[in-house]
């Protein structure tokens, strides 16, 4: 048997602590709520001359939060809560249960915060990278219209939405992105070690070359004289680009262009337009106020513009206009979307039909994300025959003219 410290609340609700033998943090919580004591923490006893490691070396070595952890958690809690369980047993369960050392840490965290009276809402706002503020406000909402276990199945079923897209999309982009970075290698080492020995060979002819390969013979020997400057433009490039896009209006300029992107900017936007039609469907659904419900989107839509435009339409909504009026306003919306609109205000069922709007996105969405990898293929072809096109022209042209010449 090992020796567990415990705090925990007597019948009186004053705090109490000490130390039990058990077989288990399970078999100790029997003992306490036997003798009358809810427990709030349970944990192994470490005696004062152990050793324990630095806390930097703890945190570098704990496992990550995942979003499928977020999702188990969502779901787990979903469960219990149906079933009756108190929030608080429900934690420490989930708790002890956890293998990821971080989750646990933070549902500690969150333990001790409801323990001292904060609400699920605020103890889980002190974690921020792990909760959104749309996961906080939808908590927030469950409690205060009881519906606490509906939320958190709603929240599971749009976090593993969010999963299939992000995996959809990794898998459909897998294949470009070798052969494009097996391109970008290909580029590196022709220009570094191929193309200079035959510029060897084309000095020693002392012939007139074609105008391609004085241009691939002079893009080589920058590369080798340069390739350090090279590197750092790349590098400049990418951190100046990094920082443009972390600005206000960087951020607005990027993600409005990112729409319009050939290829991969309808998805965008397809998926953008469902988030926001799912998110104010779950909003609507769990009856929070409307103005409320409109913030709320604007920070789950993850862009910058459409958050714009959506804030257009709270301003609106908050004038006195309808929704479908500053639907129209605001110019995102295709004819269907705003018919959708317009029959889910006039008979009060706007939730239901921005669901039915979410689900006709998340279709079109899941076509398009398959058919990418069809669409990038093309493209790519070309590009690899131009790029052999132009290497064979400029390396084999001049050896076949002084072939011509040398049997003349």
């Amino acid at each position: 048997m090992a020796v567990f410290t415990y705090k925990g609340r007597n019948a009186q609700g004053r705090m109490v602590e000490g130390s039990l033998d058990g077989e288990g943090s399970g078999a100790v919580a029997d003992q306490l709520n036997s003798m009358g004591i809810t427990p709030t923490d349970i944990k192994p006893f470490v005696g004062k001359n152990a050793v324990q490691a630095p806390d930097w070396w703890l945190k570098l070595n704990q496992q990550p939060i995942t979003p499928m952890d977020l999702m188990l958690f969502s779901r787990q809690m979903y469960t219990l809560l149906k079933a009756g369980v108190p929030i608080l047993r429900a934690l420490a369960g989930l708790q002890e249960s956890t293998k990821n050392t971080a989750f646990a840490a933070m549902l500690q965290d969150v333990r001790d915060s409801l323990d001292s009276g904060r609400e699920l809402s605020a103890a889980l706002r002190r974690h921020p990278k792990v909760f959104s503020m749309f996961y906080i406000s939808m908590v927030q909402v469950g409690e205060m219209t009881g519906m606490l276990d509906q939320t958190f199945i709603r929240l599971y079923a749009y976090l593993d939405f969010e999963r299939d897209m992000k995996e959809r999309i990794a898998t459909a982009l897998r294949y470009p992105s070798f052969v494009v970075i097996a391109m970008g290698i290909a580029i590196v080492i022709i220009n570094l070690f191929v193309i200079p020995t035959f510029a060897k060979v084309y000095a020693g002819f002392h012939a007139d070359l074609p105008a391609i390969t004085k241009l691939l013979l002079g893009f080589s020997a920058f590369m080798v004289s340069y390739w350090w400057m090279l590197m750092l433009m790349l590098a400049g490039a990418v951190t100046g680009f990094r920082y443009y896009i972390n600005t206000k209006a960087g951020r607005y300029n990027w993600d409005r262009y990112k729409l319009k992107l050939p290829i991969v900017g309808p998805i965008i936007f397809k998926a953008t337009l469902s988030r926001f039609a799912r998110s104010l469907a779950l909003t609507f659904k769990s009856g929070m106020p409307i103005l409320q419900g409109m913030n709320v989107v604007g920070m789950v839509v993850d862009n910058e513009f459409m958050r714009s435009r959506i804030e257009a339409m709270r301003e609106g909504i908050e004038r006195g206009e309808s929704i479908l009026r500053t639907a129209v306003a605001a110019g995102v919306f295709n004819p269907i979307v705003l018919q959708m609109i317009a029959v889910g205000e006039e008979t009060g069922d706007l939730d239901g039909l921005m669901a039915e709007v979410a689900d006709m996105y998340e279709q079109e969405v899941k076509y398009e994300v398959s058919t990418l990898s069809s669409k990038i293929e093309p493209i790519l072809i070309v590009s690899l025959g131009a790029l052999v096109l132009v290497l064979a022209l400029g390396v084999f042209l001049p050896m076949w003219d002084l072939g011509k010449a040398a049997m003349h």
